[in-house]
């Protein structure tokens, strides 16, 4: 796996919960939740973007702190992240593909 390959990844799996949680036909507690709500459209598209703004501040957060530009619960240090394979995972680049897929996307 790249760097870029495991930051994608989590980009994938911010949008999959995305769509699980206001599928129609959701069976997650918080797709529950969601529809008990019985939002209207409008009021759906909001929800829509709360949860992808909350998302991609999570991930994002995440993926840098695992970089170590930045904190995870207040300790800042750079992890060595390797995949099964040995392959280096957070060599410098995780910030940069976390912009473009985060960010930029």
């Amino acid at each position: 796996m790249t760097t870029e390959e495991f930051v994608k990844a989590f980009y994938t799996e911010k949008q999959d919960f995305l769509k699980e949680y206001l599928a129609e036909k959701t069976e997650t507690e918080v797709g529950q939740l969601i529809k008990s709500l019985n939002l209207t459209e409008q009021q759906t598209e909001i929800m829509k973007k709360v949860l992808d703004s909350s998302f991609t501040d999570i991930f994002y957060s995440i993926l840098l702190g695992i970089e170590g530009s930045a904190s995870i619960g207040g300790i800042q240090e750079r992890y060595n992240l390797k995949d099964e394979n040995g392959n280096q995972l957070n060599d410098g680049d995780i910030g940069g593909y976390a912009y473009e897929y985060f960010q930029e996307k």
